[in-house]
């Protein structure tokens, strides 16, 4: 384990070092200023490439913040009304669900509609022209569920329709933290590839069979596919719900800036009541999930997460490429101090 601790500050590095993953990073920040920095383990399975401070490893549902980020910044900029339908802007859009309900994950568009493999992950017009022409499955607004796929391209066809740039584009651009969609070739260097704690990690993953949660990770096949997700073509495609490629450090900053004010707040109730992909009740924000507890943010497939706790002023990002649980998340909140 290597980094910063900062007085006060042990029993988190403590927690971190507990079980070491085997290439994970823990990056807490307070008031905007790093308390906790630590990395540690490799970036490759075969453990020659040790893992760096500026390692990007893909952080699944973590990344989808970001792209709800971007279209609040066209929000804040009055170009987009958040009770305005979608087809106001993308005007193919055949559901009659709103900007907020896509942004609150209850537009009922929670499973991309045609059968696709995994090489539809980079042809971005086929997947949102599949969504565009498709019925929701629910009424808009009248249930929750998970984008879990579906979410990125919701969202950054909106910002593309509205914008003009595309939305890795403008997350590099207007965001500017250490991560990113569609990785230019310079940054696959830094990427860290992912492996499973155990070898049925899938299959524990999957959901009952048929259930919104089989049915929402599944198609495009591959988003949980060693061979897929560690490949060249899944970094450089634009897939916004599920691969962010992210530092712990760049992810923590994002959740400063919203903190301090430089960006606009997703932390703003939209939806409480059970959500049918996650499986319990949940209150969902602005592209973010908000605990009984005061912070907020949003936890990714794995393990991974980045979230906000206000009332200490911290924001906090762990990021690991063995995929898993979150007991290693678990331990590191409960050593913050109170």
């Amino acid at each position: 384990m290597d980094g910063f601790i900062a007085p006060g500050f042990a029993a988190v590095g403590e927690a971190f070092a507990i079980e070491p993953r085997g290439g994970s990073a823990l990056t807490v920040l307070r008031d905007g200023e790093p308390v906790v920095e630590l990395v540690e383990g490799w970036r490759d399975e075969a453990r020659t490439a040790p893992w760096q401070p500026n390692t990007l490893v893909n952080v699944y549902s973590t990344g989808k913040p970001v792209i709800a980020m971007a279209a609040m910044i066209l929000v804040a900029r009055g170009l987009v009304d958040l009770d305005a339908l979608m087809s106001t802007y993308w005007t193919s859009f055949q559901t009659p669900a709103s900007v907020r309900q896509v942004l609150s994950h209850t537009a009922g568009l929670p499973f991309f509609p045609v059968p696709r493999t995994a090489s539809a992950f980079s042809d971005w017009d086929l997947l949102c022209g599949d969504l565009a022409a498709t019925s929701p499955e629910w009424e808009p607004g009248t249930v929750a569920a998970e984008h879990a796929l579906t979410y990125g391209h919701l969202v950054g066809e909106l910002v593309r329709r509205v914008d003009g740039r595309p939305p890795a584009r403008f997350v590099a651009e207007e965001l500017g933290f250490d991560f990113g969609f569609a990785l230019a070739d310079a940054d696959l260097a830094r990427c860290a590839d992912l492996e499973f704690d155990r070898p049925d990690w899938p299959q524990r993953n999957a959901g009952e069979p048929d259930s919104p949660k089989s049915r929402a990770i599944s198609n495009p096949e591959g988003a949980r596919d060693l061979s897929v997700v560690n490949s060249t073509a899944w970094r450089q495609a634009t897939v916004p719900a599920v691969n962010l490629h992210a530092s712990a450090t760049g992810i923590a900053r994002f959740y400063a800036a919203i903190l301090d004010g430089s960006l606009p707040s997703l932390a703003v109730p939209q939806f409480t009541g059970p959500d049918l992909f996650i499986g319990e009740e949940t209150t969902w924000g602005l592209g973010v999930q908000l605990e009984p507890d005061g912070t907020w943010g949003h936890g990714g497939l794995g393990g991974s997460a980045g979230y906000a706790d206000p009332a200490r002023g911290l924001a906090i990002a762990y990021v690991t490429r063995r995929l898993g649980d979150f007991a290693a998340l678990d331990r590191i909140d409960a050593a913050l101090p109170r």
